[in-house]
């Protein structure tokens, strides 16, 4: 049975999914100068993070078509070969979200991931499916590093803030989470996750 070990909670882009978007234009938009005018003015961040909002793939292309016509077949090409921004998974985090499982800890995630390209990994990569709990952003409609979506995952899954351990490439999102009273390890690589949780009392 688990141990009383402090729960971990991991993010998933960029810290058990390797994830770059700029990799889905190296052939389309080969040029670094014109690929950072394209991904600071077309497709952005910002524009992005609405599917992670849960705004549907359809809407997102259709919108930015509509509003740069002449960038249609690279605004598609973000949705349609977006696995390319994937390729691969981090495998010491991956060794590590499965160490905890055979211990018999339970593992959860909160992740900013749009719908269908969630539902889409889940399958490319069925480790995600270990997970005790998971909460997407595009199905709560919420977004870290609104501090509603860390509650979310405490009162769904019953538990206690200052017993879990976020982890985050994102030093905003690391801030929110000790803001609603996690522990957190910031995820920079290069990183010893083993480590810094073993810091922090979790048993590996």
């Amino acid at each position: 049975m688990a141990s009383n070990s402090p729960t971990v909670v991991f993010d998933v882009g960029n810290v058990l999914l390797r994830w770059d978007p700029r990799r889905v234009y190296r052939e389309l938009i080969p040029e670094p100068e014109r690929l950072d005018w394209f991904m600071k003015n077309v497709c952005t961040a910002a524009w992005n993070l609405e599917q992670d909002r849960g705004r549907s793939w359809e809407e997102a292309v259709a919108t930015l078509v509509a509003q740069h016509p002449d960038w249609e077949r690279e605004i598609r090409a973000y949705d349609e070969r977006w696995h390319d921004s994937i390729p691969e998974s981090i495998a010491d985090s991956v060794t590590v979200l499965e160490e905890l499982k055979e211990q018999g800890e339970k593992v959860y995630a909160i992740t900013n991931f749009s719908r269908e390209k969630w539902a889409e990994c889940l399958i490319r990569f069925p480790f995600l499916q270990s997970f005790d709990g998971v909460v997407v952003s595009a199905h709560e409609r919420l977004l870290k590093p609104d501090p509603a979506i860390y509650e979310v995952l405490l009162g769904r899954y019953a538990l206690a803030a200052g017993e879990c351990i976020f982890i985050d490439d994102s030093e905003k999102n690391i801030v929110a989470a000790r803001g609603v009273g996690m522990q957190a390890v910031h995820f920079v690589e290069p990183i010893d996750l083993r480590a810094e949780l073993r810091g922090l009392g979790v048993r590996l």
